[in-house]
């Protein structure tokens, strides 16, 4: 007390001192273990506290595990300032069917699933402010419902956004809990992951980090990204996609808030500008038509189909792969100015798979229209004997474009399902793969209970392919 009145340690310094006699544990500490630089933001104090203590102090498991419940409630603390209002879970039980095998896990609304990354991989969200009190939540039951979820899409390229905020003592599943779920999510799930992003993280991120250390191999831990602001996130996934709750919004901005100097100005966004006359990705299936001569399978698709028929029906995984981003930057400009493009030249037949995705993932209007999903949705609530029928129904209604474009996408997909010895893809696979980039609601993003009707109701399109699109017979019809 009488060396912080007399102001010659900082409160860092000083927090070092007091941390390390709740751990029973002697350190000096001096002017030369931390430089007093305001780095901006709430938790410099700290951060510095953790770099004087890695350094001046040797740890055992349990004197980090005390470290991490410290840094714990001190998040809680930091939380109570900022946070506005109180934290409200998102009410996902009216969007769930009670039969789900885990409805009591998943109507928490604490994991999504949710389009694809720059990369064209899936993107999974885990958010622990959704995460009631640990009273009301079975964590074995969580740790089940995290697997059957990932089991979905493992076998293919993905991305988890974790949101750290809103996890507290009272929610914290336990330490031996995470290290068996740790053990439990073995190489199956890890191959495919391919990036990790934790959004604000705290020094109790950190600290954890360090207890499972010698758990974690040199490659995993280079899957790892810490994103301080959910601005930095538009640099990896498509931001608009994100389901993201209110209340890690909210955070952010105060965050913001308090950097140094008060938050940035507002950045000034240009205004959209109008496409070129021979754009390909993120205008319609019209405006594509039109400026095509009329051509009814926009070039993209053709030759990206094309390609594929010719060589890769055969590729293990095809679909289930991402490819370098700057590559499928290249070759998007290439389309939207109208240049030829050569998929030989890249000798990656991943490619022209990813190429395919995000054209359709980037169309203004999804290929089976916004007014189709609620009634897509409700492919769950029909008969399983009357399915067929329903969707047949249902494609029927669609405007002609869109209906020979999906019939060509369609009996491609079905030739590819058709050689799933070989390449792995059945009409489930590719639903998996191909839902979400099929349909999507006019406001926000597919939510995790929306993907099992849709990919329902895309496996029945593949592996019916020929009963489905026989209620129509366009006079231009093109097949691939």
């Amino acid at each position: 007390e009488e060396v912080g009145a007399e102001r010659k340690y900082c409160k860092a310094c000083l927090t070092v001192a007091v941390i390390a006699h709740q751990l029973h544990r002697p350190v000096t500490v001096s002017r030369t273990n931390y430089e007093c630089v305001d780095v901006g933001v709430l938790t410099a104090e700290r951060a510095a506290v953790w770099r004087v203590l890695s350094h001046t102090m040797l740890f055992s498991g349990a004197d980090l595990e005390t470290l991490a419940e410290i840094e714990l409630h001190r998040d809680e603390e930091e939380q109570e300032e900022l946070r506005p209002c109180p934290v409200s879970l998102p009410d996902m039980a009216s969007s769930l069917y009670t039969n789900h095998p885990y409805y009591d896990v998943a109507r928490h609304g604490i994991l999504q699933v949710t389009g694809d990354d720059n990369y064209g991989r899936k993107l999974i969200i885990f958010s622990c402010c959704c995460m009631p009190p640990s009273h009301q939540l079975n964590h074995q039951r969580l740790l089940e419902y995290l697997k059957y979820t990932l089991d979905q899409y493992v076998e293919s390229d993905y991305t988890i956004v974790y949101f750290h905020y809103g996890l507290r003592s009272s929610n914290k599943p336990s330490l031996r809990w995470l290290r068996q779920a740790y053990k439990e999510f073995d190489r199956k799930y890890k191959k495919n992951l391919k990036a990790l992003y934790v959004v604000h993280p705290t020094n109790f991120i950190r600290i954890l980090w360090n207890i499972f250390k010698p758990l974690i191999s040199h490659k995993f831990g280079k899957k790892l990204t810490y994103v301080n602001y959910l601005g930095e996130l538009r640099d990896h996934v498509n931001y608009e996609q994100l389901i993201i709750p209110p209340e890690v919004v909210r955070h952010d901005e105060k965050l913001m808030a308090t950097q140094k100097g008060g938050p940035p100005p507002p950045v000034k966004v240009p205004p959209p500008r109008p496409p070129l006359p021979t754009q390909q990705f993120g205008v319609s299936l019209q405006y594509i038509q039109e400026r095509n001569k009329g051509s009814l399978i926009p070039p993209v698709m053709s030759q990206t189909v094309s390609y594929l028929k010719q060589k890769g029906l055969h590729t293990e995984g095809i679909f289930r792969r991402s490819a370098r981003v700057q590559i499928i930057k290249d070759v998007q400009k290439l389309y939207n100015l109208g240049k030829p493009v050569n998929f030989d030249d890249y000798n990656d037949i991943h490619i022209p798979a990813v190429i395919l995705k995000t054209f359709l993932r980037e169309l203004s209007q999804p290929l089976l229209t916004f007014d189709l999903y609620e009634t897509i949705l409700g492919i769950v609530t029909v008969e399983s004997s009357l399915r067929i029928s329903r969707c047949k129904d249902i494609i029927k209604s669609l405007p002609e474009p869109n209906f020979i474009v999906l019939k060509y996408l369609t009996c491609f997909l079905h030739m590819v399902s058709q050689e799933s010895i070989r390449n792995k893809m059945s009409p489930s696979n590719l639903a998996c793969v191909f839902g979400v980039n099929l349909i999507w609601p006019r406001q926000g993003s597919v939510s995790l209970s929306a993907l099992t009707p849709l990919n329902i109701f895309t496996e029945i399109l593949i592996e019916h392919y020929s009963t489905v699109f026989s209620s129509r017979s366009p006079p231009n019809q093109v097949l691939p």
